[in-house]
């Protein structure tokens, strides 16, 4: 880490670690000395907005399960994080629900029968709105990186895109590929 600015990598999210860890997130951060936490402010089915619908593959408006969580690295929101699931994959799972699934949601995806076997990402600067400013507690001329993800399964169907919205100053993006 450079200064007090947290350097993240997908892999850990990505990869199913069973239901019987806590959740990746809280790991990695105590692994650094750190405490990670999470607070879901809003979980269920909605209507697909129209970048979901385009990382999913499905019509805008399409039923969508969504599970909202504000991140927090030392009680400092770091991350707003908001998941999508296709609804015949999520509806009437943990996942449409606010309570913290041991595990992990690509614990439960994995249960289900769904295991990511691709991700593409796509990272984009930008200022936020007042209320990113406000739920992230950074100032009017500071900006966000805003991560878009799609999980596609071995069949390269959409399991899952993410939304995370992150301070820029706060965060440093990590990508470790293997080659060949």
């Amino acid at each position: 880490m450079a200064g007090d600015a947290w350097t993240s990598t997908s892999m850990p999210y990505l990869r199913p670690t069973g239901g019987d860890r806590a959740d990746v997130w809280s790991e990695e951060a105590a692994a650094y000395g750190r405490r990670g936490t999470q607070r879901i402010v809003q979980a269920g089915e909605v209507s697909a907005p129209a970048a979901v619908a385009r990382l999913l593959g499905i019509e805008a408006g399409a039923a969508v399960v969504v599970r909202r969580r504000i991140m927090y690295l030392d009680e400092q929101p770091c991350e707003l994080t908001d998941s999508y699931y296709p609804a015949p994959i999520a509806a009437g799972t943990g996942l449409a629900g606010t309570a913290k699934i041991r595990g992990g949601a690509v614990a439960l995806l994995a249960e289900l029968g769904y295991v990511g076997q691709r991700v593409r990402e796509d990272v984009t600067a930008r200022m936020p709105d007042g209320q990113e400013r406000e739920l992230l507690r950074t100032g009017e001329l500071e900006p966000v990186m805003c991560l878009e993800r799609v999980v596609l399964d071995g069949d390269g169907r959409p399991i899952q895109a993410d939304l995370i919205t992150m301070p820029a100053h706060r965060q440093r993006l990590r990508y470790e590929l293997r080659m060949g």
